[in-house]
């Protein structure tokens, strides 16, 4: 069962950083061009937001039944052991944090401006730590 939610949790990542992605440069685009915050605009924050969440579901089922995951939780002098148990989670979770709580601003807010600052702020700060704890060595 490992092997099957791994490869989902691996492949699923490439989608969620992709829409990510997308949001951030969407957003920074939409402020530095001062144009209006569209429905196109709302639904790809909205996708990224879906989407990493997802990943998150699909990361805690992964980190509970992985090898390298909560059962090795404690073993810290091991650098790998380390990244998959503790960091690449708990950086995780404030990045998903993050982009969340720019989701939930953005709807209180008036001016296209303001709400494409918010995402680009948000969504971008959790986009570089999601991107800082990403196993690279597994992924390559």
């Amino acid at each position: 069962m490992y092997e099957i939610v791994q490869k989902l949790h691996s492949g699923w990542a490439y989608l969620a950083l992709l829409l990510l992605v997308l949001a951030v440069v969407n957003s920074i685009i939409g402020l530095s061009s001062k144009k209006e915050f569209t429905e196109k605009d709302r639904k790809i924050a909205l996708f990224a937001l879906a989407a990493i969440h997802s990943q998150l579901v699909i990361g805690f089922v992964a980190y509970f039944v992985s090898p390298k995951g909560f059962s090795q939780l404690g073993q810290m002098k091991d650098a790998a052991l380390r990244l998959t148990s503790l960091e690449h989670p708990l950086v995780n979770i404030i990045g998903i944090v993050l982009i969340t709580i720019g989701w939930s601003k953005h709807k209180k807010l008036a001016t296209s401006e303001s709400k494409f600052k918010t995402f680009s702020i948000y969504y971008g700060l959790g986009l570089v730590l999601v991107l800082s704890r990403i196993p690279w060595n597994l992924w390559f």
